[in-house]
Formats: structure tokens, sequence, C-alpha cells
């Protein structure tokens, strides 16, 4: 093995660890200003992912198919995420977690049936963007350009992310709720409306991080497991709420999966749990500070 192979690796892996971090997002921001245990955010991915496929295809994978499934398929997670927000997770807010676990649970399995009946079992694909097919040179390391169009996304969505919530009035009003919402409710803010929005949000961006990550693998049923784990790993490790925590977690996780790869594939499935087992001997509140 060669410096560039090695390069090449990490880069794929800093990559990946791109996607973790949008899908995490979302579940930090469910996770810390709702205080819902979401199991369902795993399906919410899934979702996205067919639906960018169902998209994309409807224009016979054309040119523009992945960048009308880039806008349309994260909106209509968000619009889904809001219904099940609406009609079923604002009447457990005050409930105990094992409640909350089981409801969000439920949606998994109803939403893993539903996948099966409306895209059927079989193993679906898209196809990479015509304008990001091939791979560029970075330091003598090849890197697949849409890898690197991932390089670019997370810290964009990071970006956005923190000056939502701490440069707008809207996201200081989603972090007051989920320090005292009775004050917040006090003050003459309707926190449920606020509740709805971050569920909503926390939607998009699971949509976002399953159509982001069609064209790099298969869409089929079941991807929701390994997605949700390394979430919850994500946002444990990274601190909760703390936007650049899980930015730092997820590239930390994504590096050393591709790592273990490489250079111990013996291991590389359990690998990334080691890391965050080592991590959280030595950080037990996360690499940052939480923020809720």
């Amino acid at each position: 093995m060669d410096i560039a192979t090695l390069s090449s690796q990490l880069l794929i892996g800093l990559s990946r660890g791109m996607i973790f971090f949008i899908v995490a997002a979302g579940l930090t921001l469910i996770f810390g200003v709702l205080r819902i245990t979401n199991f369902a955010h795993g399906s919410l991915y899934m979702l996205g992912a067919f639906a960018a496929y169902s998209v994309s295809t409807s224009l016979g994978h054309g040119h523009y198919g992945f960048w009308l499934a880039l806008l349309v398929a994260p909106i209509t997670v968000m619009i889904l995420s809001l219904i099940i927000e609406r009609g079923l997770l604002r009447f457990i807010y005050n409930r105990d977690h094992l409640t909350q676990m089981l409801l969000t649970y439920s949606l998994v399995l109803i939403a893993g049936d539903a996948v099966k009946i409306i895209w059927g079992s079989e193993y679906k694909s898209i196809n990479i963007p015509e304008g990001l097919r091939g791979s560029i040179s970075i330091w003598g390391a090849s890197l697949p350009l849409y890898n690197a169009f991932l390089l670019l996304i997370g810290p964009l969505v990071a970006l956005g992310l923190w000056l939502f919530l701490s440069k707008t009035h809207l996201g200081k009003i989603c972090r007051a709720t989920a320090t005292d919402r009775e004050m917040v409710d006090i003050l003459g803010i309707n926190s449920t409306r606020v509740f709805a929005l971050v569920f909503a949000l926390g939607g998009w961006l699971a949509g976002l991080g399953g159509t982001l990550i069609a064209p790099t693998t298969t869409v089929s049923m079941g991807m929701d497991a390994n997605i949700l784990i390394y979430a919850f790993l994500i946002v444990v490790i990274g601190g909760l709420g703390n936007i650049w925590g899980t930015l730092i977690s997820s590239i930390i996780i994504g590096m050393g999966e591709a790592i273990g790869v490489l250079l111990i594939p013996s291991v590389s499935i359990i690998l990334p749990y080691m890391i965050a087992g080592i991590l959280l001997i030595f950080r037990p509140s996360g690499l940052l500070k939480s923020v809720w």
C-alpha cells in the first residue's frame, strides 16, 4: 500500500463522514429540542433514498433526474415528518421514554412495510449525474468527483445550521425551547409549532442524506438500520445538540470506517464502534460541550 492509496481512502472516508453528519445533525436537533428518542430517523433517511430513486427514474435517469431528486426528495420527507409529528408525536412529548421508543420503533416497522409495498424488495440504483462523474487528483490521491461534491456539501450544511441556530430569531427560539419550554410558553411563543419546525427540519436533513447517498450505494430495505446506529453514536460522541461536535465525530467515524476497510478488513465492521467506545471512555460527555 502506498501513500496515494491511503490518502484516497481517507478522502473517501471523509466524504462518507459528510453523509453521516447530515443525517446525525437532524437527529441531534430532534433529540436535543424535542427530547424524543426517534428510532424512525433512519427510516426517514431510507424513504429519502427511495423517493430520490422515484424522482430520478421518472425522468428516465436523465441528466436532470438527480438534481430534481435532490430538491424534491428531502422536501417530501420533510412533509411526511411534519405529518408524523402533528399526527402522533405531539401527543407523547410528556410521556416516558419507553413510550416514545415504542411509538417511533413502530414507525420503523410501518416504513419498512410501506417501502416493500411501494418499491418492492429488489435493490434500486441511481446514476451519478453526468457533471459529477469521473475523478480528480488531490495531492496525488485520486478522488471520485461525486465524493468531492459531498466534501463540499457537508461543511455548507454545518455552516447553515450553525447560522440558523445562532444568528436567527427563530433559531434562538428553538434553543430557548430546548432549555426551558415552560418559560417560552409564558412569553407567548407557541412551543408546539417550534417542535413541529424542528422535527420537519430533522426530517429534511434525513431525506437529504438519503438522496446524497443513493448514487454511491444500492437503495434497499434495511439501509436504515446501520445509519441509525451510526447517527446515535455520532450524536453522543459529538455532544448533544452541538453541530460542530457532530461534524467532528462524523469525520472520525467516517475515516475510521475507511481505514478499517483498507488496513484491517477483518474488523472493519466493528472498528467504528471500538473508536466510539474509546472516545466515550475519555470524553463521556462528548467531544464538545452539549449546548442543550
